[in-house]
C-alpha cells in the first residue's frame, strides 16, 4: 500500500532514505530547514553535494516548507544530526497530523543532556503520537544507488514497527522489527566511537591485528553499557549492534572512521572535523556515552580514551599505549 511520507533532512541520508521510498512507490516530500541548500536540489533534482550523479525521480518533491511538506502524511521521518533534532521536532509538532507515525534514523545521544532520542522525543512531543527509530549497516550511498540493505525498525508498539519496516521494505532494502527501542539507538551510537577508533589505530599504521581487536572489545562496552541501560543482548549480536559496527570500522565510506584515521595520521582534530565537510556524530558522542557510562558505573576504556583524544588534547599514540598498559583480565563481555 502506498504512503505519504515527509523526509526531514537534506543530508546525504536524508536523500538516500528519499529516494528508497519514492523506488519504493510512495509519496515522498523532502523538507531542509535551509532555502538556500533546497534550492539547488529542487534546480537540479540531484544532491550534488553528498550524492551527485544520483537523479530524483520526478515524484519526489523537495521543499523548505515543512508545514506543506506535513500535510496529510502518514509518517514523518526525521533525519537531521542528534544537535537538530530536538528543534525539529518543536517545530514539526503544529503541523503533524493526529494519525501520522513519527520515526528517526539519527544515530546518536542529543549533545548536552546525553538524552536517548526516544527521551528527547517524548519530552518534544509526548505521547500524541506513535515513534519508531531505524539503524542498522547501512551507507547512504549504497542506499541511494539501490544496492542491497537491511536495517531494524524499532519501536514498543509492535504494529507501528510492522508499518514503518513495510513501507521501508522493498526490492533492495530488507526491513525487520524490533521492540528493544534503547538497544538499537545505543548500538547506533557508540559503534560511531568506536569506528573513530578504529580509525585512529589505522592512521596510526597499527594494522589489521590491532582493528580486529578495538573491534571486537568494542563491541564489549557496547555490550555492557546497553545492559546496563535496559537493552537486550540479542538487540547488539544483530544488525544494529555487531553489523553496524563491523561496517562503520572497516570502510571508509565511514565518516567517523575518516575521521579517525585523519587523527591518526596527526591532523588537529578541528581541522579533521573541517575536511569531513559533515556532522561526525561519534565525536559527540563519545562525550554523552562516556557520561552515561560513569552515571551506570560501567566500564568503557575504548571510548574513555577517544574522548581524551578529542577533547582532551591527548594523543592518539598515548591512548592506545594506556589501552595496552591495562590490567590483565579474563576476556569477558
Amino acid at each position: 500500500m502506498s504512503a505519504t511520507v515527509a523526509v526531514l533532512g537534506v543530508g546525504s541520508w536524508g536523500t538516500a532514505l528519499a529516494l528508497l521510498l519514492t523506488r519504493n512507490g510512495h509519496t515522498v516530500r523532502l523538507w531542509g530547514h535551509d532555502p538556500e541548500e533546497v534550492a539547488p536540489l529542487c534546480r537540479n533534482r540531484e544532491n550534488q553535494r553528498y550524492l551527485p550523479g544520483i537523479l530524483f525521480p520526478a515524484t519526489l518533491t523537495v521543499g523548505a516548507d515543512l508545514a506543506a511538506a506535513l500535510v496529510g502524511v502518514d509518517l514523518a521521518l526525521v533525519v537531521t544530526p542528534s544537535h537538530a533534532y530536538r528543534a525539529t521536532l518543536k517545530r514539526l509538532r503544529p503541523h503533524l497530523p493526529a494519525r501520522a507515525g513519527l520515526a528517526w534514523a539519527t544515530k546518536g545521544l542529543e549533545p548536552g543532556s546525553g538524552l536517548f532520542l526516544h527521551e528527547v522525543t517524548a519530552e518534544a512531543l509526548g505521547a500524541a503520537w506513535s515513534v519508531a527509530v531505524i539503524s542498522g549497516p547501512s551507507f547512504a550511498g549504497e542506499v541511494a544507488q539501490g544496492l542491497p540493505t537491511a536495517l531494524t525498525v524499532a519501536a514498543d508498539e509492535v504494529e507501528h514497527a510492522r508499518r514503518v519496516a513495510t513501507v521501508l521494505h522493498g526490492s533492495s532494502l530488507r526491513a525487520y522489527t524490533s521492540t528493544d527501542v534503547i538497544g538499537v539507538e545505543l548500538g547506533g551510537a557508540i559503534k560511531n566511537v568506536l569506528a573513530i577508533a578504529a580509525g585512529i589505530a589505522d592512521g596510526l599504521g597499527f594494522g589489521a591485528n590491532a582493528r580486529a581487536a578495538l573491534i571486537t572489545r568494542g563491541l564489549a562496552e557496547m555490550v555492557r553499557l546497553g545492559l546496563a541501560v535496559g537493552g537486550q543482548r540479542e538487540t547488539f549480536m544483530g544488525l544494529t549492534g555487531i553489523g553496524d559496527l563491523v561496517l562503520t570500522c572497516t570502510d571508509d565510506q565511514s565518516r567517523n572512521r575518516r575521521f579517525g584515521l585523519a587523527i591518526g595520521r596527526g591532523e588537529p582534530v578541528t581541522a579533521a572535523l573541517a575536511a569531513i565537510g559533515q556532522v561526525v556524530e561519534g565525536a559527540a558522542t563519545a562525550r554523552e556515552a562516556l557520561r552515561l557510562a560513569h552515571q551506570r558505573r560501567v566500564e568503557m576504556p575504548i571510548t574513555e580514551q577517544v574522548d581524551r583524544v578529542l577533547h582532551h588534547g591527548q594523543s592518539p599514540r598515548r591512548a592506545v599505549e594506556i589501552l595496552l598498559a591495562r590490567d590483565l583480565k579474563p576476556e569477558t563481555l
